[in-house]
């Protein structure tokens, strides 16, 4: 439906924007190094189920909204930073201690995939950046364009899993060495609830 000589373009530029420096690679790099590979890995996933309803949205239309109405923008930024400040305030409360005795357990797998999928569908940006950057790859010449933003949608969070994979297994690979401090714990949960502190602060300025 679409040629290569679109595809190929398309999933070099969805790579370079996965290594971007941003909230989602931020995020997936904090929680790995605090909490395993495992669990970076499972936040990835989140992330990624949440770029399917983003990728969704744009086939059906529903992400104009977004861009059309600022009261909607305003209230999915919002709950975003409000729920970014509870995880940051959750990551500032913890003890390294505590985490170590195992009276902390770290969250578990479904509750990261969940912070995942919220992380991810509370953020207005990408709604608006996948409603300006699929569509231009798409055309009706070629088919149905729902069609074809589904396909776009897809390669683009297939070239996001491998690179936040990469992400998850670097950072959880760390995170096993620095966490046999109890002193170097408590530092990365401080610098965990910073970066959610800033991500939130961030997203409370963005702009339509």
């Amino acid at each position: 439906m679409i040629p290569l000589e679109i595809l190929i373009p398309f999933f070099t530029a969805s790579l370079l924007l996965a290594l971007a420096p941003g909230p989602d690679n931020i995020f997936v790099l904090t929680q790995s190094a605090l909490h395993g590979r495992a669990a970076g890995l499972v936040v990835m996933l989140g992330l990624c189920t949440g770029l399917v309803a983003h990728t969704t949205a744009v086939a059906l239309g529903v992400a104009v909204i977004f861009q059309t109405s600022a009261m909607a923008f305003s209230l999915l930024k919002f709950a975003g930073a409000g729920y970014l400040l509870w995880l940051a305030w959750q990551a500032f409360r913890a003890s390294g201690t505590r985490i170590s005795s195992g009276m902390e357990p770290s969250p578990g797998l479904l509750a990261l995939y969940s912070r995942g999928i919220l992380m991810n569908i509370t953020n207005p940006k990408v709604a608006i950046f996948f409603l300006a950057f699929l569509p231009q790859f798409a055309s009706p010449s070629r088919g149905s364009v729902p069609l074809q933003i589904l396909l776009l949608g897809g390669l683009f969070i297939l070239a996001t899993l491998g690179v936040f994979g990469g992400i998850a297994l670097m950072a959880g690979t760390l995170g096993q060495w620095l966490n046999r401090s109890q002193g170097v714990q408590k530092i990365l949960n401080r610098l965990a609830g910073t970066v959610f502190l800033g991500l939130a602060l961030t997203l409370v300025r963005a702009q339509r």
